[in-house]
Formats: C-alpha cells, structure tokens, sequence
C-alpha cells in the first residue's frame, strides 16, 4: 500500500512539472535565468523550513554526512535545472519535455554504474531507439545519407540536462533509505538554493520586470514544483525504485504537451513528433525490459 501511495505521488508530480513548461517559457521573458532558479528555490526552501519547523529529526539528525548528501543531490538537482532552464528559452516547451524524457532512459544505466551490472539488451536496444529519436526531434534541416543537420543550442541543455537529472533520481534514491525524507528534501533544496544565489549576481546580469506571468511562476514552481515535488520524491522514493520512478516521470513530457498544446498552442512537427514517439518507445523497452524479462538488480 506504502508503494502504490508513493507511486501515486509521483504521478502528481509529473502532472505538476508538466504543467509548469509552459509557465516557465513564458517567465523566461521577463527575467533572467539565474535569477529566476534563485527565487524559486529560496522560497522553496523558505517554505520547507516553515513546514518542517517542528520535525525533530530534521535538526536531531543534521550532521555533516546528512548535509553532503543532501547537498549533493541538491547539486545535481541544480544543474539539471540550470541546464533545462537556458536550454528551455531557445527551445519549445513540448521539445524539452520530450528530450527531458530521456532522463528515463538514462537512470537504469547509472544505477547500472553503481550497482556494477551490465546493462541488458533491452537497455541497449531503449537507448538506441531514443537516440534515433532524440535525433528525428533535434536535428534541424535536411537529413540525408552525406547530410546531417545541426542540432540546436537549446535542444543540447536540455539534453545535458537529462543526465543531471537522472543522476539526481539515483542519487536521492541512495539517500532516501538512509536519511529522514524531511531532511533530504530540505538539504537538496537548500544547496540548490545556494548554488543559484551564489551564481546569479555574476554568471550572468541579472534582470526582471515584474510582470503577472514573472510573479505567478516563481509561486507555483516554488511551492508546488519543488517544495511540495521535491518532498514527495524524497517521501516515495524510500518506498519504489530509481527505476520505477523513471518509469512513472516519462508521463512528464505527455503531460508538458498536452499543456503547451493547449495553453500556447505550441505543437510538434510531423517530424518531431515521430521522434517523441520514439523516445517514449526507447523508455518502455529500457523500463519494462521486454527482451529480458528477468528482474534487473537495480529495481
């Protein structure tokens, strides 16, 4: 029952940051990048705090091991949205969900690296599969046998992105059965708060015009998209796997288009939406592992 409520969180989850692709996109008009993950995380981390004020074991357990696990999960969790963030104004909101979505495909494969197993064939055959789609999404131009077309800038974050966040579920997925989840969530969005402020004033020149869309998206990403998310998958993934988490987030990007279609009317190319359909395949076959049906070691 534990496993189906957890489960059942992290489909929230999903329906929550797909939702917010195209709220973000249109922020990232009025104000810079940095300065935007700064805000966001700071009032998230300002509300973790408040909520979790009472809970004993956040301070009782507080120590040095606890913090560098948290921080770096935080770190990572950063970078992934550092990375998706730029990579998000140069790029459509259903595209970067979409190649975001490979964050799937790439979990069981780090978990693979930690565990010291070899990936199984269905693995391979998924990661094949969704690189042919992440190719058919990305690739600008005509392609042809002697002509490849050049992939844009922003559709490259992204996909960096992916792997920090796949790092990020395997590594919050080591700590979440070895600390209490109200202190993982609080540590890893703390040090994502820091590395946002400590970069923002001098990465880059940090702008905003405070506009409805500007306000509305750092309160709905603060609170909703990281502080509430970010405590659930602490919460749930002490109850399912880093892969089975990876399994359920590959909705994101189903959930990310269906907003953007309707929002912003932003679509998919013919074209482009094949290659969705491609990654989408590539994760059931590096998920559900139909090649190989044996239970792999890291679920």
């Amino acid at each position: 029952m534990s496993r189906r409520w957890a489960e059942a969180g992290l489909v929230v989850n999903t329906i929550i940051w797909g939702a917010t692709f195209v709220l973000v996109k249109a922020a990232l008009r009025d104000i810079s990048p940095l300065l935007f993950l700064a805000l966001r995380f700071s009032l998230a981390t300002a509300a973790l705090m408040i909520l979790f004020r009472g809970a004993r074991q956040v301070s009782r357990l507080l120590n040095w091991k606890n913090l560098a696990g948290g921080g770096l999960t935080g770190l990572f969790l950063f970078t992934g949205f550092l990375l998706q963030t730029f990579g998000l104004r140069l790029t459509t909101a259903p595209k970067s969900a979409f190649i975001t979505g490979l964050t799937s495909v790439m979990v069981p494969l780090l978990a693979a690296l930690v565990y010291k197993n070899r990936p199984r064939i269905s693995e391979l055959a998924g990661v094949v599969v969704a690189t042919f789609g992440m190719g058919m999404m990305t690739l600008e131009g005509v392609i042809a046998p002697g002509l490849i077309g050049s992939i844009s800038r922003g559709d490259l974050l992204t996909f960096f992105c992916a792997i920090a966040f796949a790092a990020h579920i395997v590594t919050l997925g080591h700590f979440s059965g070895q600390m209490e989840f109200e202190l993982l969530s609080v540590t890893q969005v703390g040090a994502a708060a820091v590395s946002a402020l400590s970069l923002f004033w001098w990465v880059e020149t940090p702008w905003i015009r405070w506009q409805p869309a500007v306000f509305w998206a750092i309160i709905i990403t603060g609170l909703l998209a990281t502080a509430l998310a970010f405590t659930i998958q602490a919460w749930a993934q002490r109850y399912t796997t880093s892969t089975r988490t990876a399994l359920i987030y590959m909705l994101e990007p189903v959930f990310a288009w269906m907003t953007s279609y309707f929002i912003a009317g932003e679509g998919l190319s013919g074209r482009a939406a094949m290659g969705a359909v491609l990654i989408l395949g590539g994760v059931v076959l590096v998920e559900m592992k139909p090649l190989d049906p044996r239970q792999h070691p890291s679920n």
